[in-house]
């Protein structure tokens, strides 16, 4: 199987802030896979999502998305990319315009407004009908959540890059995030990219993830196995300092 990004030898750097953002990362996303990509804050994770998205251009290496180079092409011959690329961003109320209904929020990716898409993705991600009439000020955060991943999938993506999506969200909340987010990869048979800080999270809905740290992988394997058997320390303080969905739930349960 001929993989569906491609990364070799990534990397960005700032001149003006003297900062290496990204330092010779490669790896390859799979068809169908759930690629996890894992760091604190300053890691990189942020840089190499704009970078996969063809938002920045990295100062050397290369991706390419189903064979096609993404690095280097001018955004009028990235076309192709938005519509099979789209990104759920981790702070929804951010993300959303709230001038705007719910449904022309959805519709904004067609540039069109299509009633059945809208009440096909509504339906989807568990909001009722009537949430294309409101605004974004009207739902909760997990509802704001949903709309924001409703967005996405209307031009009908084969990748899903959910960037800290559920990071700004209750514990509560986040876990039915999570498992819409992992009910909607298999229904609509999406590749997803998931960033994240808390390798937890990552546990929760992906089958493989990279390890950053000051712009390097220092770790890439299937998420069991990273999980159980890290072989880098970084890794092991990571999953030392990240307690686990299930338990924060389970307090949570208990002092309810």
């Amino acid at each position: 199987m001929s993989a569906l990004i491609e990364v070799r030898d990534l990397e960005r750097r700032y001149s003006r802030r003297d900062v290496h953002a990204l330092r010779g990362v490669s790896f390859d996303v799979e068809p169908g896979q759930r690629f996890g990509i894992v760091g604190e804050s300053g890691s990189g994770k942020s840089t190499l999502v704009r970078l996969l998205a063809g938002l920045d251009q990295p100062t050397s290496g290369s991706i390419r998305f189903r064979g096609q180079r993404v690095d280097g092409v001018p955004e009028r011959k990235l076309k192709f990319l938005r519509s099979e690329l789209q990104i759920v961003f981790q702070d929804p109320m951010g993300s959303l315009d709230p001038r705007m209904r719910v449904r022309d929020i959805i519709c904004e990716p067609l540039g069109r407004v299509d009633r059945e898409r809208v009440a096909e993705l509504l339906d989807a991600v568990g909001l009722p009908a009537d949430a294309g009439d409101r605004y974004p000020h009207q739902f909760s955060g997990g509802q704001r959540q949903r709309i924001s991943i409703a967005r996405a999938l209307a031009p009908r993506p084969s990748v899903l890059v959910a960037d800290e999506p559920v990071s700004a969200l209750d514990v509560s909340v986040r876990a039915q995030i999570l498992d819409l987010l992992a009910d909607l990869v298999d229904r609509f048979e999406l590749t997803m990219v998931f960033v994240s800080h808390d390798l937890g999270v990552v546990r929760h809905v992906c089958d493989t993830v990279a390890v950053m740290r000051q712009g390097e992988i220092v770790e890439l394997g299937a998420v069991e196995q990273v999980y159980d058997q890290p072989a880098h320390e970084y890794t092991r303080e990571l999953i030392a300092a990240a307690p686990s969905l299930r338990a924060a739930l389970a307090k949570l349960t208990e002092g309810a």
